[in-house]
């Protein structure tokens, strides 16, 4: 592990390389895609990237509130979280819209008028594995002199902002800027940030006054976030959904193939092949400017997150389920299992690759599954602070692609933790 002088020094170099940083404002409505499939988002946010520094309490150990007996149970044979059930839970979320203040307004449900609360009262169960409580101390001390970098879409920001929100129940932070950027200080020398890269490799999104497609550099890594590679112990991609919206796609500088934009003279091509293309640079990047170095990392490839718009798109598609599916009621099927299927293989692909180097872990957080069943954790019309206060508008605008907080969301990084814990036992084994 390396020193925190050393760590403390590279911490301060990225913060100074960050990019000022507001918050994303969501888009208005759904957009039809290929195959049917909306996506939610009609421009990049005006931040980039985000980086918290966060203490670790000395006094607390790897297994906090975990038996000796648990650990075994957890770690001696392989789980797979993905195969499981909803079961209704009492204890509720470690934290709400009150005690964490940085839950944005967009996602925090109950403060915005949700009126039931049931949502909150659900607990992940594997069917053949234990998952346990959140338990902030212990990820603070496996992150300890360590940098964990969030990578992707505002899926990957939903889900780093439910990790902070869970740490924040062990250690407040205090919000500053530093050059323009936002950043969260815990007073130590743990850091988590994210990076605003939703294709993972390099391009531009679609505007709202044009062009109204995305231009993608399929064989180019997002250097936004493959410049800091030297500095990230632990990387957490996530996308997906920017590649349903019209795209144009280059590889070696040429024009490749077009995705649902008739005014381009290119040949339609869909998007599953882009998208697969973009994950292999990145994760083959990684493994040429890190890994094949000598240097150690951690890569955790968290699967595709499924919308649940119900209704015409543009009707004024909504969510308002207030339970989670039933078993049998939701298959896994169409853009949601192939999106899923493309990660887990590409990810299994880079395995191969980098099999002779050490140092090297690489793996899937597949919570697909998980969050296709909860259709009743997203903002739904509580987007917005109390959409029904003057009686019911003729158009509600609805996010039923991003989580609310507390919400599912939170089990994502209960898995996570999970992981780290294993990869921790397997190294000191080894």
């Amino acid at each position: 592990m390396r020193g925190a002088n050393l760590f403390k020094d590279k911490f301060h170099s990225l913060t100074k390389k960050l990019h000022p940083s507001v918050y994303y404002a969501l888009p208005p409505i759904a957009l039809l895609c290929l195959f049917f499939f909306p996506l939610f988002f009609t421009s990049s946010p005006p931040y980039n990237n985000l980086t918290y520094s966060i203490p670790v309490n000395n006094h607390s150990s790897l297994s906090s509130s975990t038996s000796p007996g648990e650990k075994e149970k957890v770690y001696e044979n392989p789980c797979d979280y993905s195969n499981g059930k909803w079961v209704r839970n009492k204890r509720g979320p470690l934290y709400n819209g009150t005690t964490c203040g940085k839950i944005k307004k967009s996602q925090n449900c109950i403060t915005n008028g949700r009126p039931d609360s049931s949502y909150l009262h659900w607990r992940w169960k594997p069917s053949r594995c234990h998952l346990p409580r959140f338990e902030p101390n212990t990820f603070l001390q496996l992150i300890k002199n360590k940098h964990v970098a969030f990578v992707g879409d505002s899926l990957g920001r939903n889900q780093i902002e439910s990790l902070i929100c869970m740490l924040t129940t062990a250690s407040k932070p205090k919000g500053v800027h530093h050059e323009g950027s936002q950043l969260y200080h815990f007073g130590s020398h743990n850091s988590l940030s994210f990076y605003w890269s939703p294709f993972l490799v390099e391009g531009a999104q679609r505007k709202s006054r044009g062009p109204h497609y995305n231009t993608m550099y399929l064989d180019h890594v997002n250097m936004r976030w493959a410049r800091d590679l030297d500095q990230m112990d632990l990387i957490v991609l996530s996308f997906g959904h920017w590649f349903s919206v019209p795209s144009v796609y280059y590889e070696g500088d040429k024009v490749i193939g077009c995705l649902n934009y008739p005014g381009l003279n290119c040949t339609n091509i869909g998007f599953y092949g882009p998208l697969r293309k973009a994950l292999r640079t990145a994760l083959n990047s990684i493994i040429e400017r890190k890994v094949i170095k000598g240097n150690g990392i951690g890569v955790i490839m968290r699967t595709f997150s499924p919308s649940h718009f119900e209704g015409v798109w543009d009707k004024g598609g909504t969510c308002s389920k207030n339970g989670p599916y039933r078993k049998g009621e939701r298959k896994l099927e169409g853009v949601n299992a192939e999106i899923r299927h493309i990660e887990i293989e590409e990810v299994e692909n880079a395995k191969a690759k980098a099999k002779q180097f050490g140092g090297f872990r690489l793996e899937v957080l597949d919570i697909t599954k998980i969050a296709l069943l909860r259709p009743d954790g997203h903002p739904g019309a509580y987007m917005n602070p109390f959409p029904f206060a003057n009686g019911i508008p003729e158009y509600v605008q609805h996010d039923c692609v991003h989580w609310c907080l507390p919400g599912p969301i939170d089990t994502w990084n209960e898995i996570l933790l999970e992981m780290m814990r294993k990869w921790e036992e397997q190294t000191a084994k080894e």
